[in-house]
């Protein structure tokens, strides 16, 4: 039973080849075991393909199964449709595009699973795309905040710089009145003069005024670093909200990107086994002598091309017999008295009733 099945994967004959030798039988059999799990590995490969795009068994499964059938009949007649010939070159022609549609179909087979097979490494590359985007996103999104920060801070600074200036010129203002109180400055006299209490009262109202300044910015610098934190708070949140987007880069594509980051030497390898899987059983074909099979093969096609080539023949010479019988009898027909006097007997009818019918439309036209 597992015989026939391959012989049915083969794409061969079944009829034919059970008359044929247990040799012929099976070179046809390994043809077909060799399609067969080819399409396996094509279902395997689509299905792990799937998953990373779907992220769900049932869906890449389902859809595995579809492809895997596919490749399965693409292989089928890839393998059915080559003939043996007389003529190797001949034989390589005919193959080529068949050779060209089975690398195609080596390459999408053997790149899911080169993705698997090298999955922890592409997951290390992986890892290191998703932190470089993290570390760009956060200095994307810092550009939108950096400027209104940087005012911020500037203002504070400006604010704090405007009471340090203050707090000089009141400490200024206290050296002075001090100074004329001892003697040291001013009018040079010791005590509590005129002077003294002018150069006093001016340093009371400009302590009254940095009382004032200190409080006045104080609130503005406790608004501002409200903002600031507010400002920081939405820069955090737009981090955490982008962040996911970036976890999720494993798709399939990302996973591709990342094999082309490895090593070609050893996928390469990989697609050379699977290429050597896909076109198999064409060169096992096209290298393989011309056998029982084929030969059987060649002579019911060409007993069926002559059959054809006889029916047709056979239509031809009835067609043109028909030609030469109609021609003698349409001949016959013009030499028989009968005949011509019943056509100009009608004849002469239609053209009376022509001339009537213009008649009667040209009095009404008067």
């Amino acid at each position: 039973m597992l015989k026939r099945f391959f012989i049915l994967c083969s794409g061969a004959d079944a009829d034919i080849l059970a008359d044929s030798s247990s040799g012929e039988q099976n070179k046809y059999v390994g043809i077909g075991a060799t399609v067969f799990f080819t399409a396996i590995m094509a279902f395997i490969a689509a299905t792990y393909a799937l998953y990373t795009v779907f992220d769900n068994y049932f869906t890449a499964i389902f859809f595995g199964l579809i492809w895997g059938a596919l490749i399965f009949n693409l292989d089928r007649f890839i393998v059915s449709t080559i003939k043996k010939k007389d003529n190797f070159i001949d034989e390589l022609l005919q193959a080529s595009p068949r050779i060209i549609l089975a690398i195609i179909i080596a390459v999408v087979i053997s790149k899911p699973l080169e993705l698997k097979i090298f999955e922890k490494e592409i997951d290390r590359v992986l890892l290191e795309q998703k932190n470089d985007f993290a570390l760009a996103n956060k200095e994307q999104i810092a550009t939108q905040f950096t400027p209104a920060i940087t005012q911020i801070d500037s203002e504070i600074e400006s604010l704090k710089k405007e009471v340090t200036d203050k707090e000089t010129e009141v400490n200024g203002l206290y050296e002075t009145y001090i100074a004329e109180a001892e003697g040291r400055k001013g009018t040079e006299l010791v005590g509590k003069g005129p002077v003294y209490k002018e150069k006093r009262e001016k340093h009371d109202a400009a302590l009254a005024e940095l009382v004032e300044l200190k409080k006045a910015n104080t609130d503005k610098i406790v608004g501002l670093e409200a903002e600031k934190t507010e400002l920081a708070a939405q820069y955090e949140e737009q981090v955490i909200t982008s962040q996911p987007i970036i976890d999720n880069f494993d798709g399939l594509m990302a996973r591709v990107n990342a094999l082309n980051e490895l090593p070609w030497l050893p996928s390469f390898f990989i697609f050379l086994l699977f290429l050597a899987i896909e076109t198999s059983p064409i060169f096992a074909k096209l290298l393989s002598p011309k056998g029982e099979y084929d030969y059987k093969l060649e002579d019911i096609e060409g007993e069926v091309k002559t059959w054809v080539t006889q029916k047709e023949g056979q239509r031809s010479v009835l067609l043109e017999t028909d030609h030469t019988i109609n021609d003698k009898v349409y001949g016959d027909l013009t030499e028989e008295e009968e005949l011509y006097a019943y056509k100009k007997k009608i004849a002469r009818e239609i053209m009376k009733k022509q001339q009537d019918a213009f008649y009667k439309r040209q009095t009404g036209i008067l």
